[in-house]
């Protein structure tokens, strides 16, 4: 038990390292490209941070531990709003730029919905991957074709960039570093989460939906939490946005496109308390365009509830 302890710590950091890597190599390299701030921050920084989530939900489809390929990704949507928002939020309240309530919160809703739809019978075939894969696909192009209406705030980005010019091989190595350090240490969070739950007594998918998907969101918790420090909140609330977003559209749509996806222990009032989670958090952004302090609590609370209801048995 121990030594599944201490190796399931190591990962989580090395699954730190290795998306702070990807994020740094992919954010320099966009920027270079002339794509905008605000599309770095939705797409690239938000992709990044849920590398580790990718490469966890792909390793456990394709060992057929599907109770954690998708309990990880329900589970950190939950994390991501519940936990991060509701943090960064008590730190500083975080403002939102119309677009977040405009487009991409909605997009977002209507991901959960439609995810949570057809997981209803706890299984996600191929034919379903795809379409969420192809979500994933335009999203990303309409936020680079939206991305021409920011070029301003490229150019001065662009600026800052070539103060302390780069060679485009080191970001490239960055990024390569990060997806080999990834891709080591899911396979050993995967493996030591399964002997943890084995000889705790609880199932994979309560590993997957609290202990897998908290340590995968770890980026996400740094970026957001780092970004209301230095009140940022358009990182703070786009990250976790993209983030959500990602791990519908691409996480579960590449999972299952490998192997379909069948669960027994993630049920409809996990995916429930998602959708729920992500319903809410149109309104509280709309109300006075930001997240509060008292908002935040109430987030905060929402997921320790969550939290106590899964882990009943043990408690």
């Amino acid at each position: 038990m121990i030594t599944s302890v201490t190796l399931l710590v190591l990962s989580l950091f090395a699954l730190y390292i290795g998306a702070g890597w990807l994020v740094r190599g992919s954010a320099e390299i966009a920027l270079k490209a002339n794509v905008s701030n605000l599309v770095i921050g939705l797409t690239i920084v938000a992709f990044g941070t849920s590398a580790p989530e990718l490469v966890v939900s792909i390793n456990a489809s394709l060992t057929g531990q599907g109770d954690i390929a998708i309990g990880n990704i329900v589970g950190s949507n939950i994390f991501n709003i519940a936990v991060i928002l509701g943090i960064s939020a008590i730190i500083h309240p975080l403002q939102a730029k119309r677009q977040l309530t405009r487009i991409d919160i909605p997009l977002l809703i209507l991901s959960t919905v439609l995810l949570t739809v057809l997981f209803w019978n706890g299984t996600l075939n191929r034919l379903e991957g795809s379409l969420f894969l192809a979500g994933i696909i335009i999203y990303t192009a309409f936020s680079l074709y939206y991305s021409r209406k920011y070029e301003k705030k490229v150019e001065e980005n662009k600026g800052e960039l070539e103060k302390q010019p780069d060679p485009w091989y080191k970001d490239v190595l960055y990024i390569l570093g990060g997806l080999v350090i990834l891709i080591f240490a899911s396979h050993l969070m995967v493996d030591n989460a399964v002997s943890i739950a084995q000889e705790l007594g609880v199932s994979e998918a309560v590993i997957g939906l609290t202990l897998v998907a908290a340590g995968t969101s770890l980026p996400e918790l740094a970026t957001s939490v780092v970004a209301a420090l230095k009140k940022n909140q358009d990182i703070a609330i786009g990250n976790i946005v993209g983030s959500n977003l990602f791990n519908i559209l691409a996480i579960a749509g590449t999972s299952s496109i490998i192997n379909p996806i069948v669960a027994k222990n993630v049920n409809y009032i996990d995916l429930l308390v998602m959708l729920g989670l992500t319903v809410i958090l149109l309104p509280v952004v709309k109300t006075g365009q930001k997240i509060s302090r008292a908002e935040g609590w109430v987030l905060l609370v929402i997921y320790l509830c969550y939290l106590a209801w899964l882990l009943r048995d043990l408690i």
